[in-house]
């Protein structure tokens, strides 16, 4: 008779009902404050106290959970209250002229700003001097600076001066605009210079390669991300790949397994490899730099190889329970990070759900196949709901490029940082490792690159609380039912095939674009993008807004496939940035833009673009009227003799933004770009007797406008492209209000999507999307 199998041990759940009742005292500390924690300690001891009568585990439990969600609230409450009392806060509100004293916690990072490039760090003040006086504090202060602090190393002591302003975060105690370079006052202390040195030298093992691959592979080992193109980023975003232009739990779980592989082989047994493991943790934090996000990945991954041990189904989630628990005792501010929520219900999905799918599958597939899919598939599916409500999508390929990619994660990681390593002694053998772990790369960026092309990568999902439940509801089933559809080949594999299809198959659009459509305005968030109708197939793209891939999927949706004229009135990043988007597989004819090059990030990434599929931009001839397929255009603005340079800072870029005059099957329209008041004047002045039927709204419904020029212009529609809940208050209604009195029809992109104007057999008429 057979041995009938001894039942699995069920995971014990409890220390994930602590870890639930940390994440809760975090935010009972942040927003309720003293009050609910002193409550929740008042129930915690009687809860105790009942238990210690009964034998009831459930009274234990929930006594146990109280008492976690006390000490969480009270540290909190703490922190806050640190913050809040530190002079620093004072000086902020203040607005205050400071001079400080403080470490770098953070690698100096360029960043992209409306009036040009800046470099964003954190400071760990140890001095402040302000109002005449000097105070010692202990606060985080987030820097924002000039090109000079990009070579300031992590770790360093400086004194900079500059103005103080409050933060929008509660766990910063104000944010500097610095004021000249900083003065360095003391370097990094050994262990920063030496990690510093790893990730300089794996830099340097690849810099012979292909641009994507010298930009992934450190990327891929220790999170150094600045070289990544926004496009490949996008794709990697779009296909759930972005795990991996991070630091990740899969960054420390690659590189510490094979630290213990490397000392398993040495013959290292027991406590000594617990003692390899924990160096290669440090070791890992170190180079990957100590910011929570690091913190953080190195305490999930570290749980991940808990999971994977000996006993994961039992030890996996007490695993996950405790390190939650802890890094909120510790900074409790991640509790309001989506970084930290994803990678612990990453975490949750691989510990909770993936044996039960791995021990589904392996009845018909080999165990390590069984494996390789269920682990990204789980993780994939309890990140779900939040990936779609930070940004309204869900990804469909997401498992498959996993998958796909999976086979070369592994060596890329392991080659990168063996290269780095051996580059610090033999500069030609880490080169030569480094071109391996390109390879590597290589395939991942195919990977990437093919698989966001698809059809229907992502879903349109939306992020509002009824589409969330839905959403919810739906992965909930989906975690339950799992087993059961996947226990047997033939329902496994027809949800595969039946998830291929609509992945590769281009669904219809229904009543998108509508007949007769001229012009849309693409909904691309807070920028522009707008699109002309020149013919079948064909259209003339007038900026590119901020994000290549929602621009991208516009001109999909419009079934645009040629751009005979590209124009971008300015190079403003929310303007010029989705132009990777817009070239992204399209025959492209010419590339138009503004006189002023000005600010030079954005002309710089026009260039490269333009470049990439062999174009190079030019000026927007004035005053010349062309026809472009089925439409007629003529710029009007900047005239002749307009700046061709600028300060550098692009604050003059809006004046000197492309103006068009344009008219597709009779209906004529002003595209305006974000043209400053003073040249509407100007415009006003040479052209007083234009009249259009379609307006684009200056900059975005900005409230700095020459209000009697816009209603002048008697426009039947006006089109403001914004996006939702941006920073800058647009659009103003001191600006939409005088148009809708003058029986303006006004559609905003923000509330209404994509925006079409139709030209029919009854006029002038407008459809949303």
């Amino acid at each position: 008779m057979a041995e009938r199998e001894p039942p699995r041990e069920r995971a014990d759940l409890r220390m994930l009902v602590l870890a639930g009742a940390a994440w809760a005292g975090a935010g009972v500390g942040r927003w309720l404050g003293w009050w609910v924690v002193v409550v929740a300690l008042a129930g915690a001891v009687a809860l105790w106290a009942l238990s210690r009568c009964t034998t009831a585990d459930l009274s234990r439990t929930v006594a146990g959970a109280l008492l976690v969600l006390t000490a969480v609230g009270a540290v909190t409450v703490l922190r806050l209250d640190q913050v809040r009392r530190s002079p620093v806060e004072a000086l902020a509100e203040d607005g205050a002229t400071v001079r400080l004293v403080g470490t770098v916690r953070s690698d100096p990072r360029a960043v992209s700003a409306r009036y040009g490039d800046l470099v964003v760090t954190r400071l760990e003040l140890r001095e402040v001097t302000g109002r005449g006086t000097t105070y010692a504090a202990a606060a985080p202060v987030l820097v924002i600076g000039d090109a000079d602090w990009l070579t300031v190393p992590l770790g360093a002591r400086v004194r900079v001066g500059g103005r103080l302003s409050p933060a929008d975060d509660d766990d910063l105690a104000g944010v500097l605009s610095a004021r000249g370079p900083p003065d360095v006052v003391a370097q990094p202390d050994l262990w920063w210079r030496g990690a510093a040195a790893v990730r300089r030298s794996i830099r340097d093992a690849v810099e012979h390669r292909p641009a994507d691959q010298r930009a992934l592979v450190p990327a891929l080992v220790d999170g150094d991300d600045a070289g990544v193109d926004d496009a490949l980023a996008d794709d990697f975003r779009t296909t759930g790949l972005t795990h991996l232009l991070a630091v990740s739990g899969t960054n420390l779980t690659l590189v510490v397994g094979f630290l213990l592989v490397l000392a398993r082989w040495a013959g290292l047994r027991g406590r000594a490899l617990l003692g390899v493991g924990a160096l290669g943790i440090v070791g890992f934090v170190l180079l990957a730099r100590t910011e929570p996000s690091v913190l953080r990945a190195a305490v999930m991954g570290t749980v991940a190889l808990f999971a994977m041990g000996a006993d994961g189904r039992r030890r996996g989630p007490r695993a996950l329970g405790v390190a939650v628990v802890v890094l909120l005792l510790v900074q409790p501010g991640l509790a309001v990070q989506p970084g930290f929520a994803l990678s612990v219900l990453a975490t949750a999905g691989i510990v909770l759900l993936a044996p039960g799918w791995r021990d589904a599958m392996a009845r018909w597939l080999p165990r390590w196949v069984a494996e390789a899919v269920a682990i990204p598939s789980a993780a994939q599916l309890a990140c779900t709901p939040l990936v779609a409500a930070l940004s309204g999508q869900v990804s469909l390929v997401a498992v498959a490029a996993n998958l796909a990619a999976a086979p070369a994660v592994g060596p890329a990681t392991v080659l990168g940082l063996t290269a780095g390593l051996l580059g610090l002694v033999l500069p030609a053998g880490g080169g030569a490792l480094g071109t391996l772990a390109a390879w590597c790369v290589a395939w991942i960026v195919t990977v990437a690159t093919r698989c966001a092309a698809l059809p229907t990568a992502a879903l349109e999902w939306g992020s509002g609380a009824p589409a969330l439940a839905v959403l919810s509801l739906l992965v909930a089933a989906i975690a339950l039912l799992g087993p059961l559809v996947l226990r047997r080949p033939v329902t496994g594999v027809g949800c595969c095939v039946l998830l291929t299809l609509v992945v590769v198959v281009q669904p219809p659009s229904p009543g998108w674009p509508p007949p007769g459509w001229v012009l849309v305005a693409c909904d691309v968030g807070q920028g522009d993008a707008l699109v002309l109708n020149a013919g079948r197939g064909a259209g003339v793209v007038v900026d590119s807004g901020p994000d290549p891939v929602a621009v991208d999927r516009c001109l999909d949706r419009l079934g645009v496939r040629e751009l005979p004229l590209v124009v971008l009135t300015h190079f403003h990043a929310d303007h010029v940035d989705g132009l990777a988007g817009v070239v992204d597989d399209r025959r492209v004819g010419t590339v138009e833009t503004t006189t002023l090059r000005d600010p030079p990030g954005g002309v710089r990434e026009v260039g490269s673009v333009a470049g990439s599929v062999g174009r190079s931009p030019a000026p927007t001839p004035y005053g010349v009227t062309r026809r472009v397929g089925a439409v007629t255009l003529q710029a009007l603005w900047p005239p002749p003799g307009a700046p061709t340079t600028g300060p550098g800072d692009g604050s003059t870029a809006n004046e000197a933004s492309v103006v068009l005059l344009v008219e597709v099957r009779g209906v004529r329209m002003l595209l305006t770009g974000d043209i400053e008041p003073e040249g509407q004047q100007a415009l006003a002045r040479s052209l007083p007797d234009l009249h259009v039927d379609v307006l684009k709204v200056p900059h975005h419904g900005s409230r700095y406008q020459d209000e009697p020029w816009l209603l002048s212009l008697g426009a039947r529609v006006a089109l403001v492209s914004v996006g939702a809940d941006n920073d800058y208050g647009h659009p103003a209604e001191a600006t939409l209000t005088p148009l809708r009195r003058a029986g303006t029809r006004v559609l905003r992109t923000d509330l209404d999507g994509d925006l079409a104007v139709i030209a029919d057999g009854d006029g002038l008429s407008t459809a949303t999307r």
